[in-house]
């Protein structure tokens, strides 16, 4: 009889014990889910690139408030640094101090002068994915914004500065504020060119007369937009520089001026967007290269 009704009490209990072993697993099981999805979650979000954007001469990171506003839209954090304008190397060495500050892939982003610095700012470090060249100098080594302007004709620039002399010796080099909309920004609001032509920060002739120690867009993925009515840069020698990289992509823009990241912002955005979604992804296009 014992053992009878032992036998019949287990024969009840396996029942239950097997329905709350299977619920132990299904909670376990989406526990599982919910931690392998926050920590993938999580991985995505580190891997999402920093758009970083460096002004050149006779602007200030301003420049590209446009643009910043275009790319918060898409959800991406953008750093607009201040370059100082001093000299491509102690500018470049500035800009990739910030660099390295940054954890996860970067694009790295030059307006005029600036492409100078970002090219030499990029090297040695691998979290640069991509740099795009925005109405900017792209140089070999040895090559400096000056030799550049003057490969092709059509720069009007030399005529519209006004240098300043510095206590070292050198000089500050400013747009002339009568001459500013004409040669800079000729498709931005006449208001907005104006506020532009006030706040413009000068460049020195030293840092424009400064030859490029190291070329990395030749190892890097490159893209280009420019206008075909820059005045300061000729579009020859924006299509120029562009070939030779071998840029994965060169938009012009017809009638656009020198300062595309104001009068463009958004044909510029789309670009920065373009370089996001080939070069920060799986790095298929970077092996492809």
């Amino acid at each position: 009889m014992r053992a009878g009704v032992s036998g019949q009490v287990r024969s009840k209990e396996a029942p239950k014990a097997r329905t709350v072993m299977n619920m132990l697993r299904s909670i376990l099981a989406v526990t599982l889910t919910m931690a392998l999805g926050a920590a993938s979650n999580a991985t995505a979000q580190a891997q999402e690139p920093t758009i970083v954007l460096v002004h050149g001469a006779f602007a200030d990171a301003s420049s590209w408030n446009g643009v910043i506003a275009e790319l918060a839209k898409a959800g991406y954090k953008t750093i607009a640094v201040a370059n100082p304008l001093r000299s491509v190397s102690t500018d470049a060495a500035s800009v990739a101090a910030l660099l390295r500050s940054i954890e996860g892939p970067i694009i790295l982003v030059g307006h005029s002068y600036g492409g100078p610095v970002i090219t030499q700012a990029a090297a040695g470090l691998p979290n640069v994915k991509a740099l795009v060249y925005v109405a900017a100098f792209a140089p070999d080594v040895g090559e400096s914004s000056l030799t550049l302007s003057a490969m092709f004709p059509g720069s009007t620039l030399g005529d519209a500065l006004m240098p300043v002399e510095l206590p070292d010796g050198g000089q500050d080099l400013y747009i002339q504020t009568s001459k500013f909309a004409a040669q800079f920004a000729a498709d931005v609001p006449p208001d907005t060119a104006a506020l532009m032509a006030a706040t413009q920060r000068p460049v020195t002739l030293a840092a424009l007369g400064e030859a490029t120690e190291i070329a990395t867009w030749k190892s890097l993925p490159s893209y280009f937009i420019y206008g075909s009515e820059d005045r300061n840069i000729p579009a020859a020698v924006l299509q120029f520089m562009a070939e030779r990289a071998n840029a994965r992509e060169i938009r012009v823009l017809e009638g656009a001026s020198h300062a595309i990241s104001v009068s463009e912002p958004a044909a510029v955005t789309e670009l920065i967007l373009r370089a996001v979604e080939v070069e920060a992804g799986t790095g298929q296009a970077n092996a492809n290269r």
